[in-house]
């Protein structure tokens, strides 16, 4: 016969009630309790069954996280590999695993989510992207679902729990680096406008420009779908203007790697003739040459910020949505120089 919870507080000197409670890690057993819980548990391997128990508290004890896109396309963008890093190190802490979405399409990703809440799959959502006209989150909303984001919602921002660095300033910031260093041609690479961080950035980035006697030029914003696979084209098109952008602001490292690349083969020379600074500061944009400047977002710790407030919202039902902002600083490299006249 398999080892009980009568067991476990048999040797730890408790209760099985205390036990169950440890297990949930009820705030009001002391940690000295709780310890010997687990030291019992431990020396007699026990190991509670999370489907029996999730039946009797109504609890799954799992986090559905909800990607942008499918999983295998996702998970080559470091940013998302690191963001989970973080909600799986603050899920565990309360024995809470997690439920990833694989589907390819908004359609798929959205019947993935009614499966979720109507099956009782997860006790909450995390949404790893904040976009306009988001009908999972309307979805999620209109059943009063405990989920929270990361990144700013477009609609709807007072109902909802989020996580998001602030875009606009940060943005404006590095904007405001290149123009002190004597840029005032300065294009703005990667923009998608149906995600909120870029509608976010794309204002900080103008701010600066007008805040600077600089005029905005829509010639200087390229779009995503206009860079799927014609990097090359796109950046060539650009410095073929009769005004040239002299900097790019680059929603992403990958993209800015890319250029990095391009610029090398089209004889270009960074930071000599083009400066580059990107966001999320990826480990490889340290050892290219040049070494690239990057906006460090704390992808980490976005993770860990969405998962406090999810596990926070699904254990006290009533409390307060928050938004909490997790600071961005840029880690001044070698993509940046002064403008040469």
């Amino acid at each position: 016969m398999g080892v009980t919870i009568k067991d476990v507080g048999k040797l730890a000197n408790v209760s099985p009630s205390t036990v169950s409670r440890v297990l949930a890690n009820h705030p009001k057993i002391s940690d000295e309790t709780k310890r010997k819980v687990r030291e019992a548990m431990e020396e007699l391997g026990y190991h509670p069954n999370l489907q029996a128990r999730s039946l009797v508290v109504k609890s799954t004890k799992t986090i559905g996280i909800i990607m942008p896109n499918s999983t295998e396309r996702v998970l080559e963008n470091p940013f998302f590999p690191e963001v989970l890093r973080g909600i799986c190190l603050e899920a565990r802490k309360s024995q809470f695993g997690i439920y990833l979405t694989t589907g390819a399409t908004e359609e798929e990703i959205l019947q993935e989510v009614i499966e979720m809440v109507q099956g009782k799959r997860v006790d909450g959502i995390i949404l790893l992207y904040s976009k306009t006209n988001d009908q999972i989150m309307d979805y999620l909303l209109q059943n009063k679902f405990p989920f929270t984001v990361i990144g700013r919602p477009f609609q709807n921002a007072e109902r909802i729990s989020y996580v998001d660095n602030d875009n606009v300033y940060i943005t404006k910031e590095i904007t405001e680096y290149l123009i002190g260093l004597g840029h005032r041609s300065i294009a703005f690479i990667g923009a998608n406008m149906e995600m909120v961080f870029t509608i976010d950035r794309l204002s900080g980035y103008k701010q600066a420009l007008k805040e600077n006697g600089i005029e905005f030029q829509k010639n200087f914003i390229v779009y995503d779908k206009e860079l799927n696979g014609q990097v090359k084209e796109k950046i060539l098109e650009l410095l073929k203007q009769e005004v040239a952008p002299t900097a790019f602001v680059v929603s992403d490292d990958f993209i800015a790697i890319e250029l990095l690349s391009y610029a090398e083969e089209l004889q270009i020379s960074v930071p000599d003739d083009l400066s580059i600074v990107a966001f999320n500061n990826i480990p490889t944009g340290k050892y290219m040459k040049p070494s690239l400047t990057s906006v460090d977002i704390n992808i980490f710790q976005l993770g860990v910020e969405a998962t406090k407030c999810l596990l926070e919202e699904i254990k006290f039902p009533q409390s307060l949505t928050k938004r909490i902002t997790v600071p961005a600083k840029m880690i001044e490299r070698s993509s940046c120089g002064v403008i040469s006249v």
